[in-house]
């Protein structure tokens, strides 16, 4: 009895290694398509920042709430010389027309910030369409010109935004710097801090308009920059537009 018991558990054994070893080599052997594609999709990611020689940074802007601040942000860059990106949901930007009108007249980029500020990465496809064309149409009837950047409401995006904003013919923008000018008791001189000390050639800077800080921290931020041989350009001019590559964390580089 007590040898038919080994020979029972020996053999149980055998038969869970055996079915074990069928398993795994049939996912293996079946899964290898899925799994070149699970790596191909990583590689899909949006320009977090960019790879460049010259001392050159852009300071962006979402937009989605009051507007404000509008006008002094705008008066600040123009008496710096500087040119920004705004991203802009457009629902804002059909309330505040006139404030979309000026930052397209001043030179600044009009980009994309989705319609409604939805979470993109958990809507499907066609929503994420929709959101990003039904932007595009506000934008581009105030403008009169097409937004060519998009930038995911919270940061939220997975593959299928950025494949779907590239069919739509745009970059998908994210940032590498977040002055975290929004975060509730933060105060000026920690918001000038962090982007001091993370900003870096090809950096993207995010900030936003409607905060307690930032209209009114602005001028000094820049100027501190500038005194750090920065060159503030619009992410439109910062990016490349061809033969280049985007590496494991986001940044644009050359091929």
């Amino acid at each position: 009895m007590k040898l038919y018991i080994v020979k029972l558990n020996t053999l149980y054994k055998f038969v869970l290694i055996g079915i074990f070893a069928v398993i795994t080599s049939v996912c293996v052997f079946a899964s290898r398509e899925t799994v070149a594609e699970v790596f191909e999709q990583k590689r899909d990611l949006p320009i977090y920042s960019v790879e460049c020689e010259e001392k050159k940074a852009a300071i962006t802007f979402d937009c989605a709430w009051e507007a404000y601040d509008i006008p002094d942000i705008i008066n600040t860059l123009k008496e710096s010389n500087v040119r920004a990106t705004f991203f802009l949901v457009g629902h804002w930007a059909q309330k505040h027309p006139d404030e979309v009108k000026l930052m397209a007249d001043n030179g600044h980029d009009v980009a994309n910030h989705s319609y409604a500020h939805l979470r993109m990465g958990a809507i499907d496809n066609s929503k994420i369409r929709s959101e990003i064309e039904k932007c595009d149409e506000v934008l581009e009837r105030i403008t009169g010109k097409k937004p060519e950047l998009f930038r995911a409401p919270y940061g939220d995006y997975n593959n299928n935004v950025v494949r779907i904003a590239r069919e739509l013919n745009e970059y998908t923008i994210q940032w590498d710097v977040d002055s975290l000018d929004w975060k509730p008791g933060i105060t000026p001189e920690q918001i000038q801090s962090r982007v001091l000390k993370k900003v870096n050639n090809g950096s993207i800077i995010l900030f936003h308009n409607d905060t307690p800080h930032t209209a009114k921290l602005l001028p000094s931020i820049i100027l501190a920059l500038k005194e750090k041989g920065f060159e503030l350009v619009p992410v439109s001019e910062l990016i490349m537009r061809e033969n280049y590559e985007i590496n494991v964390e986001g940044r644009q580089i050359k091929k």
